[in-house]
């Protein structure tokens, strides 16, 4: 694999020299947060190769990443502007699809209906263009599930960018097999707590001790045609007839589940954990801001304000407080969080983001700042990376969203964990069960279960067994990032591959053995 790497390296350098077109890739990502940072860094990991890249956003994600990066000029500070453009496709969206519970389906239909001809057009435009190099492939999002046919009536490979774990992804492809076997459907709603979401799932390849809790939230319905369902069995669909599979992890973490997905796809690159992975070629820590939510003035203060109240706090005993970009909170939910962490008595740093809950962090109930004051810091924003890294945080309490997942494994802290959407189920299970670094809150939250739970993960043997095992797996998220290591050489392996693509060849059909 060293051999292959710097092989690759003098291609691109003879390139340079030659001034030959550099391999360019379209990365096509949905406009959420949860997609599209990771898609950022994919773009990153893929610039310091020596690919030309155009990476395409919808006008509404497009807005989101200057409203986070101030200006168009503070993101491109990061980049070679000469060989790294962003470029945007309208998609309809407006304030009003963005306001209420049914938001995330608004933004759905709205880029279906807008995005696909417009995207069609944008494409095969920059594959005549003299401007810039010919397209080499496209990479799209899993969400985005319409780039194929002009991928193919321009004979351009496309790989898809799956961003949640791997075992997210083989419980996906087995969602078809579970409607067909009766579990799904659920038969009513009483199937939600009479516990036949106990029921085991033994069957699926590379994964063991599932229940059929612990697969997408989206089979929890009793509407055979449900959207989600229907999605979640789409999406898969799509992405085993792709022509390569990118995946945030790392062999050492899901080698098995990786092994029998080689059984589904051509070709696996596994380059998690991606952040770590861009802090080693890039030789420094946090190079990549992810997306903000306000103002750039605003979000700068938050930061200031979380590095200063963490440096006044004790090792290890801070609970880092985070449910991502899309999870929402019902007032009695947040209230009983609330309570369960003042209660504690342990000092906590708690992102209430716009849309968390209904009226937002003046939600939060009267009495919990007095009650906390002094050991409680409410953010609307943080650098989550930055905090994470900090030797004041001694547990995440999280939804277990893939990407918040992967920060944490990547900087040893321990995780509470309340799942409720997606694959985070699937997350959770293997954190508390198979990776041994987290412990998980009832779906009915109570307070006095969150007193309870942050205790034992700060200062009880179960939480001292869970930190001793954030620590293994930081290790081991560190080797795959090193040199030589297994994301290393999978990103070379990446770069070398998609280098040799033509119109007429196509990938070389060939297996990677993990080292």
């Amino acid at each position: 694999m060293q051999a292959a790497k710097q092989q690759y390296r003098a291609q691109i350098l003879q390139k340079k020299k030659k001034k030959m077109p550099l391999p360019h890739a379209v990365l096509i990502t949905y406009p959420t947060a949860g997609q599209l940072n990771p898609m950022l860094q994919l773009a990153q990991l893929l610039h310091s190769q020596g690919f030309y890249i155009t990476f395409v956003n919808t006008e509404f994600g497009y807005r989101q990443l200057l409203r986070g990066n101030a200006s168009l000029d503070a993101l491109f500070g990061r980049f070679n502007r000469s060989s790294f453009r962003f470029v945007s496709i309208p998609d309809g969206i407006c304030e009003s699809d963005l306001q209420g519970p049914g938001y995330l389906l608004n933004v759905w239909f709205s880029i279906v209906r807008n995005c696909p001809a417009a995207l069609h057009e944008l494409l095969l435009e920059l594959n005549s263009s003299p401007d810039v190099p010919r397209l080499t492939c496209i990479i799209t999002n899993f969400l985005v599930t319409f780039p194929r046919d002009v991928a193919d009536r321009l004979g351009v490979p496309e790989l898809v960018f799956w961003t949640t774990s791997a075992c997210g992804l083989m419980a996906s492809l087995h969602v078809r097999e579970l409607v067909r076997r009766g579990y799904v459907p659920l038969k009513d709603e009483s199937c939600l707590t009479n516990g036949y979401l106990d029921t085991a799932i033994d069957w699926i390849p590379g994964m063991k001790d599932i229940r059929l809790r612990d697969i997408s939230s989206f089979i929890r319905t009793t509407d055979r045609d449900d959207f989600y369902l229907k999605e979640e069995m789409e999406e898969a669909d799509y992405a085993l007839k792709s022509q390569g599979l990118i995946l945030n992890t790392f062999e050492g973490m899901e080698g098995e589940v990786l092994d029998a997905l080689r059984g589904f796809f051509p070709r696996i690159y596994a380059l998690g954990a991606i952040g770590s992975l861009i802090d080693q070629i890039s030789g420094s820590a946090a190079t990549t801001t992810p997306m903000r939510l306000g103002s750039w003035d605003e979000e700068e203060e938050e930061d200031r304000r979380c590095a200063e109240w963490l440096e006044a706090q004790q090792r290890g005993s801070v609970v880092y407080v985070s449910f991502g970009s899309i999870t929402t909170l019902t007032r009695d939910e947040l209230a009983e969080f609330a309570w369960g962490l003042a209660e504690s008595g342990r000092p906590f740093l708690w992102v209430v983001r716009p849309g968390l809950v209904e009226g937002g962090i003046e939600a939060l109930p009267g009495g919990l700042v007095e009650e906390t004051k002094g050991r409680s810091l409410l953010v609307k924003w943080c650098h989550q990376g930055k905090v994470l890294s900090h030797p004041a945080i001694g547990v995440f309490l999280t939804h277990g969203g893939w990407n918040s997942m992967m920060e944490s494994v990547a900087r040893g802290v321990p995780m509470i964990c309340w799942p409720g959407f997606a694959d985070q189920y699937t997350n959770c299970r293997y954190a508390c069960k198979h990776w041994g670094f987290g412990m998980e809150i009832e779906e009915e939250v109570r307070r006095g279960q969150v007193t309870e739970v942050v205790r034992e993960a700060l200062e009880g043997e179960k939480g001292e067994e869970m930190r001793k095992k954030a620590m293994e797996w930081k290790e081991k998220a560190r080797r795959a990032a090193a040199e030589d290591g297994t994301s290393f050489t999978d990103l070379a392996r990446l770069a070398n591959d998609l280098t040799q693509l033509t119109t007429n060849t196509g990938i070389k059909q060939t297996k990677h053995t993990p080292s």
